[in-house]
C-alpha cells in the first residue's frame, strides 16, 4: 500500500536547495529553566509538521547602494520614475548567478524537458497590476508530488523567525500541479537579504477531506458535553501536580493517566 504522507520531488536543474522535513527544534542553544517554549508540546508539533522550504538562490530587496557585490540588480517592471526620475520604491532587487543550478540573468534553463530547446522559468518575477506592486514571487525549480487527496499548503514558517520575510499562504493540489510552485512574498520597507539555502516558508500536507470541515456546538446535556466538563475537571486536578501532564496525556493511548 503506498505511503499515504510520502512526497516525491522532481529536480529541473542541477544541484538545487530542496526542502528537508521541519524540525521541532527551532532555536539552538534552549534556554534552562522550566516554561520555555521547547516544552510545549503544541510548540514543538506545530513547529515539527511538513517540510522547511529553503530558497533556492540568494536574493534580496534593498538600496541600490547595499547591493552585494557580483549580483545583479533590477527594478520591479512597474516601479518607473515619474517626470522628476523619482521611483515609487526606491529599493531593488537583486539575484545572484549559479551556474551549478544553470541560474544566470535571474533565470533558470530547464534542458531536460522534452520541447526540443530550453526552458526558461524566472528566479523572482512580479505581478502586472498596479495593486500588487508590493508582492513579488520567488519560483522554485523543481516540481512537487503527493498522493491523490493529499494538497500541500504553502505558508510562513510556524514558530521560526521570519527575519523580514512575509510569505503569503498558498494551497496547490500537488498530487497533479505540472509546473514549479511559486512563493508569494510581501516586499518590505526595509532591506531583505536572504542567502541560497536560507529557511524561508514551510510546507504542510493537507488531506482533501479536511478542506471544508462541518462545525457543531455540542448542546449542554449533551453526553460530550458533561464528558468535557468532566474532563476539564480531572486536567486541572492533574496539571496541579505536574505541569508536564499534557506531554504524558498526549502519548498516551486514550488520554487517561493510569
Amino acid at each position: 500500500m503506498p505511503d499515504a504522507t510520502a512526497v516525491q520531488i522532481v529536480p529541473l536543474v542541477p544541484n538545487v536547495p530542496l526542502p528537508r522535513p521541519a524540525s521541532a527544534r527551532t532555536r539552538s542553544p534552549v534556554p534552562s529553566g522550566y516554561g520555555v517554549q521547547e516544552q510545549c508540546l503544541p510548540f514543538t508539533a506545530a513547529s515539527a509538521l511538513g517540510f522547511l522550504i529553503v530558497s533556492p538562490i540568494r536574493f534580496g530587496h534593498c538600496p541600490p547602494g547595499e547591493v552585494p557585490e557580483g549580483c545583479r540588480a533590477f527594478r520591479a517592471p512597474l516601479n518607473r520614475p515619474d517626470e522628476f526620475g523619482n521611483y515609487a520604491s526606491p529599493f531593488v532587487f537583486y539575484v545572484e548567478d549559479n551556474p551549478g543550478c544553470r541560474f544566470a540573468g535571474n533565470a533558470y534553463s530547464f534542458k531536460d524537458v522534452p520541447v526540443g530547446t530550453a526552458v526558461l522559468e524566472p528566479g523572482i518575477s512580479f505581478f502586472d497590476r498596479e495593486d500588487q506592486q508590493h508582492l513579488f514571487k520567488l519560483h522554485l525549480p523543481y516540481i512537487w508530488r503527493t498522493p491523490e487527496d493529499v494538497d500541500t499548503l504553502f505558508l510562513p514558517m510556524l514558530n521560526r523567525p521570519a527575519r523580514g520575510l512575509e510569505v503569503q499562504s498558498g494551497l496547490v493540489e500537488t498530487h497533479w500541479y505540472p509546473s514549479p510552485v511559486n512563493l508569494i512574498l510581501r516586499a518590505p520597507g526595509w532591506a531583505l537579504h536572504v542567502r541560497e539555502g536560507e529557511e524561508v516558508a514551510q510546507a504542510v500536507l493537507i488531506q482533501r477531506g479536511s478542506r471544508r470541515p462541518s462545525l457543531e456546538v455540542a448542546a449542554s446535556h449533551s453526553r460530550v458535553g458533561r464528558e468535557s466538563r468532566k474532563a476539564l475537571a480531572e486536567w486541572d486536578v492533574l496539571h496541579g501536580r505536574d505541569r508536564s501532564v499534557y506531554k504524558l496525556l498526549a502519548h498516551s493511548r486514550d488520554g487517561r493517566i493510569e
